[in-house]
C-alpha cells in the first residue's frame, strides 16, 4: 500500500516535538512530598519527570546531589534518606527546570538534552537556540558537629516552612529562622539542636 503525501506528512509531524504556544501553559505540578519515618517521599516524582520530558534517573541524580543524601526511585515515587520540607523539594525542582528545561533564548520548555563533544547542551526545538548546561557547584558536607547551641551562623534563607518560618538546609541539618523570606541574608544564634533540626533566634 502506497501512502499518500498527507499521511506521510501526518506521520512526520507525529514524531516532532510539539512546541507550546506560551510558557503559561507549561505548569510544573506542585511536589507532593511528605516525611515518612526517617525518609522523605516525593509522591508524584514520575508525573513531574514526565511533564518535564526528562529521564527519571537524571532528575533523581540532580535532586540527590542538591539534597546531599542518598535515595531511590520506588515505582512512581522518589524516596530520599532524611527529612526535608516540601518547600525545599519544590525549590529544587524549579532549579532543575531553570537549568535543564527552559530555553534561555525564547523561554519555552520545548527542549532536549544532547551531548556535543562531551558537553551537555540544552537544545530548543521551538527557536533552535542551544546552550551548555551550567554545572552546579558540588555540595560539601560539613562535619556532623559543626552546628552547636550558641553558635552564630550567617545564612541565606532557601525556602519557607508550612508555619511560615524561613528554612535553610546545611548538610544534615534543617535550620529554622522565624520571620524571614527566601533570599534574605540573616545572622542568627542557635538556641536548640534536636537531632538534625536546628532552632535559632536573630543575633545582634
Amino acid at each position: 500500500m502506497v501512502e499518500t503525501y498527507e499521511s506521510l506528512l501526518k506521520r512526520a509531524y507525529a514524531n516532532v516535538t510539539e512546541p507550546t504556544e506560551s510558557t503559561e501553559r507549561f505548569n510544573v505540578p506542585e511536589a507532593k512530598a511528605y516525611i515518612e519515618g526517617k525518609t522523605t517521599v516525593l509522591e508524584n516524582f514520575a508525573e513531574i519527570a514526565g511533564i518535564l520530558r526528562r529521564d527519571q534517573d537524571h532528575l533523581m541524580k540532580f535532586l540527590l546531589g542538591e539534597l546531599g543524601t542518598a535515595g531511590k526511585i520506588d515505582g512512581n515515587r522518589a524516596v530520599f534518606n532524611g527529612k526535608f520540607e516540601p518547600s525545599l523539594i519544590n525549590s529544587l525542582v524549579k532549579s532543575y527546570v531553570d537549568d535543564y528545561v527552559i530555553c534561555s533564548e525564547c523561554g519555552k520548555p520545548d527542549t532536549r538534552l544532547v551531548k556535543d563533544d562531551r558537553v551537555l547542551m540544552l537544545r530548543c526545538d521551538a527557536c533552535g537556540g542551544h546552550r551548555p548546561v551550567k554545572k552546579r557547584k558540588a555540595r560539601i558536607e560539613p562535619p556532623a558537629n559543626e552546628i552547636q547551641e550558641g553558635s552564630i551562623l550567617d545564612l541565606e534563607i532557601q525556602s519557607v516552612s508550612k508555619r511560615g518560618d524561613g528554612v535553610v538546609r546545611r548538610g544534615k541539618y534543617v535550620i529554622y529562622v522565624a520571620h524571614s523570606k527566601p533570599g534574605q541574608q540573616v545572622k542568627v544564634r542557635v538556641t536548640r539542636v534536636s537531632g538534625s533540626i536546628v532552632f535559632t533566634e536573630r543575633a545582634e
